[in-house]
């Protein structure tokens, strides 16, 4: 995917407002063995309110385990779970697409984890 693709179809604000996106700090993160594409386990902190919560993430090109802790997301809390080699990803943690791999996404300024993004 590049910035050539082709743009999606119109949404209304009410679609994209279902949407639960909340700023987390990663607090685990280590390789997805058995994955097709090579991935992380991630454990992610969302604050009280959701608590941490598990995302496969196929940013290995640009990430290492070590360099994503205290690292801040944003994710989609609100995704039903998938089982993906046998890890449950609970949540969808943000990224754009380079040519060089994935950059995840975050605030700019540091924020409390479990901020919603509106």
């Amino acid at each position: 995917m590049t910035q050539d693709a082709q743009p999606k179809e119109e949404v209304t604000f009410d679609t994209f407002a279902q949407l639960d996106i909340r700023t987390g700090t990663i607090v685990e993160a280590s390789p997805l063995k058995g994955a097709r594409v090579p991935a992380y386990r991630l454990k992610v902190d969302f604050g009280p309110a959701i608590g941490i919560k598990q995302s496969s993430a196929q940013i290995t090109d640009l990430y290492t385990p070590e360099g994503l802790i205290g690292e801040q997301v944003l994710g989609v809390v609100n995704f039903p779970p998938m089982h993906i080699a046998g890890w449950r990803s609970e949540v969808l943690v943000l990224g754009v697409y380079t040519e060089q791999g994935v950059v995840l996404i975050a605030p700019k300024q540091k924020t409390d984890n479990g901020m919603i993004l509106g």
